[in-house]
């Protein structure tokens, strides 16, 4: 158990789990966004496209509510397909936009990473028998 607590302690701190929460933090708000983006300025401008049409209303009614005046004795039970459109949506385009961010994100590693042009390279240095045989050379010629 002890052993299991190390590991743990060790994951937690690297800052893999801060990234993660932070993350899912922006990810949460980001969703929001797009929830209230399809929700309230693109499905409404689609509906009125197409007649006065609100999706949110689309649905298809397995049994009626049972009221008594005011009063809902039992609630009505539907399939709110219109619903599940938007959801999608709402899917799409966050998947579209997480898509976009890493595919730039990608982009720049590739970049960074790219190896900078290097000047020529250096040649090795001579080994001792090149070396003395250099000297003989030169030593013969000044003959």
């Amino acid at each position: 158990m002890g052993k299991l607590m190390k590991e743990f302690k060790e994951f937690a701190i690297k800052g893999n789990v801060m990234d993660m929460a932070i993350g899912v933090v922006i990810g949460g708000a980001f969703g929001k966004i797009v929830s209230s983006l399809v929700s309230d300025i693109i499905m409404p401008l689609v509906g009125t496209l197409m007649g006065g049409v609100k999706f949110t209303e689309w649905k298809w009614v397995i049994t009626e509510a049972v009221t008594e005046g005011e009063k809902v004795l039992e609630p009505e039970v539907a399939v709110t397909w219109g619903n599940f459109i938007q959801v999608i949506l709402d899917f799409l385009i966050i998947a579209f936009s997480i898509f976009l961010v890493v595919r730039g994100i990608n982009r720049m590693k590739k970049k960074l990473e790219k190896p900078k042009e290097t000047a020529a390279p250096v040649p090795a240095e001579p080994s001792e028998d090149i070396k003395l045989l250099t000297e003989i050379r030169d030593l013969l010629k000044k003959d």
